[in-house]
């Protein structure tokens, strides 16, 4: 039997971050890009009826949803796979949380940021560099790019692209993403300096298979099939979406090439298409 289960599961996820305030309070510190001196010191889970209702939970992804002790909103959630529909749905979510404060009769004044960090398990983004696995996105003046509003923040971490530069490193953003990266089933021991973290040895702990009922770990098995099943869904829908486009660029190359007089074997040998579809043109 694994001696761990993966992190990034609906019902592990939940059992570290979403029962534990001081792990996601952890995280949020070491991802969120906070400003000096505003790091989270206490943080409160938000009630059910206090959550906005999600219309794609269709979807696999799990949040979790809290305060702190300056009344900023924090939403951390990890999805499985990426299409661009989860972009809208983070703003969505944030947007949500921001103007529930009013129902609770704050003048606008008093409105508090919101934080949206989303962790993919997938590639989002075409940006590369060392830093290409974190994307920041915020409301900002396209004439005065530092005039930078926090209202609403979204953080997109691709923990696909994430490697670690220093293995010894010993920096809580770095053992979270090594966490969230490198532990599963097949994880026989996690590194030292993993374990020499008080907090990150504790989310260990609660990965342990041990501590699971076989009805929590049926549950977590069809968790993941059921994300298996949709990413290979997704990679048949992206390929599709690729296929499709190089035949528009094979047909435009041909168009071209017959509207300069060339004879159709030469234009199927460059364009890839075959003679009965370049008679169709």
């Amino acid at each position: 039997m694994a001696k761990y289960l993966n992190p990034k599961v609906d019902l592990t996820f939940k059992k570290v971050f979403g029962e534990h305030p001081n792990l996601v309070k952890s995280l949020l510190n070491a991802l969120l890009p906070l400003p000096e001196g505003m790091e989270i010191v206490k943080v409160e889970y938000l009630t059910p009826e206090n959550v906005p209702e999600n219309p794609t939970k269709k979807y696999s992804i799990v949040d979790v949803r809290c305060t702190d002790n300056k009344g900023r909103g924090f939403i951390v959630e990890m999805q499985s796979y990426w299409n661009r529909e989860f972009f809208s749905r983070t703003i969505f979510n944030a947007a949500s949380m921001y103007t529930k404060q009013l129902e609770k009769g704050n003048p606008f004044e008093r409105l508090k940021e919101v934080y949206a960090l989303a962790l993919v398990n997938d590639e989002a983004f075409d940006y590369e560099g060392d830093d290409g696995y974190m994307q920041e996105f915020y409301i900002t003046n396209k004439n005065h790019p530092d005039d930078r509003r926090r209202d609403l923040s979204f953080i997109f971490v691709e923990l696909v692209k994430y490697k670690p530069k220093d293995r010894g490193s010993r920096a809580i953003k770095e053992l979270w993403l090594r966490f969230l990266t490198e532990i599963d089933e097949s994880t026989k021991k996690a590194d030292d300096v993993l374990l020499e973290n008080p907090e990150i040895n504790q989310a260990l702990e609660i990965l342990e298979t041990s501590a699971y009922t076989d009805a929590d770990l049926y549950v977590y098995n069809d968790a993941l099939l059921e994300i298996m099943t949709q990413r290979n869904a997704m990679k048949n829908e992206r390929a599709e979406g690729y296929a499709e486009g190089e035949y528009k660029k094979a047909f435009e190359i041909a168009k071209k090439m017959l509207s300069d007089g060339m004879p159709i074997d030469l234009v199927a040998k460059y364009s890839g298409l075959t003679s009965d579809e370049i008679a169709k043109i």
